[in-house]
């Protein structure tokens, strides 16, 4: 298979279960309920995107000082407060998003 085709496949696969609870028959009173159910899920999956995300730049930034302290080890005072600088602010954008996951999991602003 190639890899065109295999992307193809799974767009319409996520496109096609993203409308399908558009179909679904709900109850009379579960409106509120499917309100709280969709936060839960959005905060999980906002959280995990921003895991996954942080990692991957944490990640690179180490590597980018690794390589620079190689190739200059007398700069290694000022690559090492910039690298833990770098990683502070991209692991502070993860604590927010474990913030909002959180208000979401627990206050539930949007339903009862």
């Amino acid at each position: 298979m190639s890899k065109r085709s295999v992307l193809t496949t799974l767009f319409v696969v996520l496109v096609l279960g993203a409308f399908s609870p558009a179909y679904a028959q709900e109850a009379a009173g579960a409106a509120g309920n499917e309100i709280a159910r969709w936060s839960i899920i959005t905060a999980g999956f906002a959280l995990a995107f921003a895991a996954g995300l942080a990692a991957i730049g944490q990640g690179l930034g180490v590597k980018s000082a690794a390589e620079a302290l190689a190739r200059n080890p007398a700069a290694a005072a000022e690559i090492r407060g910039a690298l833990i600088i770098g990683l502070v602010l991209i692991e502070s954008l993860v604590i927010y998003v474990l913030l909002i996951s959180l208000i979401l999991f627990f206050i539930q602003p949007f339903g009862a």
